[in-house]
């Protein structure tokens, strides 16, 4: 009866959602970086301090601008805690990024976790999910109740203190959903007996203060990154340039002193206190075909010293894609590169998801070495991984910041127009959906359970390219700036496509998003309609 139970117990908890790659150890990001040994040491164990004591309070906020270091720091204190035990679950937010760029799977995700980390939740768990089947469809309120907050507060009397790690919340795509989950987690200082900490970082977004506002002042304490001295910040970056460039001298057999006290200093007070200057211009250094040498000279030409803090970083970017991307070629050959750039590394930062490099060719249309050379020349700010069946990822939002922005973004052919690149995949996506067919994976019935269909049949059917096809053709119409041709080209969908895309999306499971789509269209064409 045990073994039973027990049994019911783990298939309730393995029907939980889970986002692919929320935790900090997930296989996504086995290659992000952690603090090096001697760096960020007061704020660690200050941070750590607080997780020790019983008297802190419930959440930690780390804010900090962009490039500040906020996600290094997350994983190193998440790899620290669950080194020692005590990390109950984590969620990385990145934008862009399918399951962890939204809230759907957060609290599902944070349960599952819980349920692994202390099993004597599984049996509440357990419990909520066969008295509310449908709760994986219901509202973050009622997943925080039945899921975490009731199964803690029923836990068998023990004094447990567990932690939290939540990394940049700033990038969930819902700001009414990022300070509704500010709210619930705060509910977590009431709890007696097992005690959950919350660890978080974000950007200082204007909604996520708001957010914090509404929260009792006993609910949280919080740290401001960049108000750390500037003197300890640099400190820490010698140190990451220290260490990190010995070993390419030693590969490279390079002279001694290199690189000497004065460019270590200039390369220090160009990063002005940002860390994620100090990364993308070693991987810069590490990664280009002059050698190391000629590359870090490139670095010291980027920019002159400036009192705004952006403008070293835009000079960096400015430099490594002007070098990587166009080299020393002609006007017309550089334009032709150019162009290229915009429409593959345009589509990443614009798409809701990402894609090995083969499946982004396919959704773009154009030849897989085209794709593939535009990346292999932007391995400092793009994570292009070896196995091609990985998705190519930004290594920070910074650089989509930096060239989404005209002002920021000094040479105009690097500049991307975030509505005309929407309104490109838009097209893209149109023109996979109408390929598709009735009865695409040759079933031999009109009643076979999707169970019954094998994952194979699937993706050879309506491979991964098609799939995104699927799902987010209306949010990049949406987004773009469509003209009459393009509401031409949903006139025809409607008239040829649309029950072969409902059929793909059932295929997929997708099919309960058809449904907010058809009523989201019905509502963007009436006022684009009105509008004409």
């Amino acid at each position: 009866m045990v073994r039973i139970q027990s049994q019911q117990q783990s298939t309730n908890i393995a029907k939980l959602p889970c986002a692919e790659g929320a935790a900090h150890n997930d296989w996504l990001r086995q290659h992000e970086d952690h603090c090096l040994q001697n760096t960020r040491v007061e704020l660690r164990k200050q941070i750590i301090d607080w997780c020790d004591d019983p008297n802190s309070r419930c959440i930690f906020w780390l804010n900090g601008m962009a490039g500040t270091g906020k996600s290094t720091i997350s994983r190193t204190i998440a790899a620290e805690l669950a080194e020692k035990k005590r990390l109950a679950a984590s969620f990385f937010f990145t934008r862009g990024k399918k399951d962890i760029s939204h809230s759907r799977m957060f609290l599902t995700t944070i349960a599952a976790q819980l349920a692994n980390s202390l099993p004597v939740l599984r049996i509440s768990i357990s419990h909520a999910i066969d008295n509310n089947p449908d709760i994986f469809k219901q509202g973050l309120r009622e997943q925080w109740n039945q899921l975490i907050l009731n199964p803690l507060k029923n836990a068998p009397t023990q004094s447990i203190q567990l932690i939290v790690v939540i990394d940049a919340l700033d990038e969930c795509d819902s700001m009414q959903d990022i300070q509704l989950i500010l709210l619930l987690l705060a509910e977590a200082k009431d709890l007696a007996t097992v005690q959950i900490k919350i660890f978080l970082t974000s950007r200082p977004e204007i909604p996520i203060f708001d957010g914090f506002r509404q929260l009792s002042g006993e609910a949280y304490q919080d740290f401001i990154l960049h108000n750390i001295p500037l003197d300890t910040v640099s400190a820490d970056i010698s140190t990451f340039f220290r260490q990190r460039l010995s070993p390419l001298k030693a590969k490279h057999g390079l002279g001694t002193p290199w690189p000497d006290e004065r460019i270590i200093e200039q390369l220090v007070e160009r990063a002005a206190g940002l860390f994620i200057y100090a990364a993308t211009t070693l991987r810069f250094i590490e990664d280009g075909i002059d050698g190391p040498e000629e590359q870090l000279s490139l670095v010291l030409s980027a920019t002159k010293s400036s009192p705004s803090t952006t403008e070293h970083l835009d000079g960096i970017y400015t430099t490594l894609l002007q070098h990587s991307v166009l080299g020393k070629r002609g006007y017309q050959e550089c334009e032709q590169l150019a162009g290229r750039f915009r429409q593959v590394v345009g589509s990443i930062v614009v798409m809701f998801n990402t894609m090995p490099a083969r499946n982004l060719a396919q959704l773009l249309q154009i030849p897989l070495n085209r794709v593939s050379r535009t990346l292999n020349s932007l391995r400092s700010v793009l994570n292009v991984p070896q196995n091609e069946n990985q998705p190519v990822r930004l290594f920070h939002l910074s650089f989509r910041d930096f060239i989404q922005d005209s002002q920021r973004c000094s040479d105009s052919r690097f500049h991307i127009d975030e509505k005309e690149r929407h309104t490109s995949l838009f097209r893209k996506c149109m023109s996979h959906i109408s390929q598709l067919q009735e009865n695409m994976c040759n079933l031999w019935g009109p009643g076979v359970l999707i169970t019954e269909i094998s994952d194979d049949t699937i993706q050879k059917s309506i491979p991964p390219h098609v799939q995104y096809a699927c799902r987010y053709w209306l949010d990049h119409w949406r987004l773009g700036n469509p003209v009459e041709e393009d509401t031409e080209i949903i006139r025809q969908f409607l008239e040829q496509d649309f029950l072969h895309w409902l059929e793909g999306l059932s295929l997929i499971g997708e099919v309960s998003n058809g449904a907010y789509v058809v009523i989201a269209l019905e509502e963007m064409l009436s006022v684009s309609c009105n509008a004409h």
